[in-house]
């Protein structure tokens, strides 16, 4: 499932200007911002089990809260994340949210609900998604009571209240980021970069406990931290609406693997970066990296993006080559000014060679600025 998952560790915005309008034209995007105790609470296993991404945002809040829960519950928090892992589930929390977020997200009690009967609660959304896979169902099918364990656990120990004491005025937050994010029409440009059709409606859900990550879910709905900012949530914005950026069961995706998988690079990035950052698998490498190129054009459109070789240098240890290539091309195809279908651009770059590792490498090599022998690992 990591393909949902962005994490977006960097929060540093380096100026790129935006791009020259001439005349704007009327507003494609409607924003709709709201918190949630049962997103909270999912990502909230990250620190519980002890994760080491976590716990430099949120040991003492995950120490705190840890001595409310019998050990038994507490073991077993880590001993799930590590079988989620093992299993090629993912993450626990971010992949558990995509499970959950057919509605079934407001409170602990529907999370346990959820995880009583997810025959009944949550499969027959997650089926009709993008996102469906049936062994990461099956694996959470087995795992479902003992989650629903930990989730009644957390009932008890008032999760609700703990979790109160530490997002503060968040109805008032969350007014002053609707409001600023009224001029920013990313939906407008998703729809001009890949040639599809997009429901206006963004959706961002603020929670206290999901760092370094900004989570995608079902729908045009994202995950991300209450104190983003807003270049921050417009880039986000940018990133999670495009997954999947073309149908990866599709010619274009399918030949692009093919490709990929001959590409030793790549195959070693996949293979041998700490799958902490996620992106274990060359599809949901392709689906990232390709959404990754497309958000930065998109962020550049809208005047809050980072410098590429920053970003890509700093993010994940470096591990987002294909990226660099995939916006190295666009930029020189001016994909921005022109726009188009992107799973026929991937198809006609594929005909033209372009992802023939020489060719590929250089261009990552281009806005990476790396040497092409030394694109990855960093050091």
């Amino acid at each position: 499932m990591d393909r949902r998952l962005f994490l977006a560790a960097a929060l540093g915005s380096f100026a790129v200007p935006a791009l020259a309008q001439n005349a704007r034209p009327p507003m494609r995007t409607r924003w709709k911002v709201r918190a949630s105790e049962g997103f909270d609470a999912l990502a909230f296993l990250g620190p519980l089990a002890g994760g080491t991404l976590y716990l430099d945002y949120y040991k003492a809040d995950a120490d705190a809260f840890a001595a409310r829960l019998p050990g038994a519950v507490r073991a077993d928090i880590g001993a799930l994340w590590k079988e989620a892992e093992t299993a090629k589930f993912g993450l626990l929390g971010p992949n558990l949210s995509v499970l959950f977020s057919n509605g079934n997200d407001s409170d602990l009690a529907t999370l346990i609900a959820g995880a009583a009967d997810p025959e009944a609660q949550l499969l027959p959304a997650y089926r009709a998604s993008p996102y469906w896979a049936e062994a990461d169902w099956r694996w959470f099918t087995g795992a479902a009571p003992r989650l629903k364990a930990v989730f009644e656990a957390m009932q008890t120990a008032d999760f609700a209240a703990f979790r109160r004491t530490r997002i503060g005025a968040i109805d008032a937050r969350i007014a002053d980021l609707t409001r600023d994010l009224a001029d920013y029409d990313v939906i407008r440009w998703h729809e001009k970069l890949t040639g599809r059709s997009f429901d206006p409606q963004i959706e961002v859900v603020l929670l206290q406990f999901c760092k370094p990550h900004g989570i995608k879910v079902q729908g045009q709905t994202f995950l991300q931290a209450t104190d983003w900012g807003v270049p921050v949530t417009v880039r986000n914005a940018a990133h999670e609406m495009l997954h999947p950026p073309v149908p990866m069961d599709g010619p274009a995706a399918r030949a692009a693997l093919a490709l990929l998988e001959k590409d030793a690079l790549i195959m070693r990035v996949v293979s041998e970066h700490d799958p902490k950052w996620g992106y274990t698998t060359l599809d949901g490498l392709l689906n990232e990296d390709l959404a990754q190129a497309l958000d930065q054009l998109i962020a550049e459109a809208l005047g809050v993006a980072r410098n590429p070789a920053d970003r890509w240098r700093r993010s994940d240890d470096g591990i987002h080559v294909l990226a660099g290539a995939f916006y190295g091309m666009l930029r020189q195809d001016k994909w921005v000014e022109t726009g188009g279908s992107i799973e026929t651009w991937l198809d006609d770059a594929i005909r033209a060679g372009r992802l023939a590792p020489a060719r590929l490498h250089a261009a990552a090599a281009q806005v990476l600025e790396r040497p092409v022998d030394r694109l990855w690992p960093l050091s």
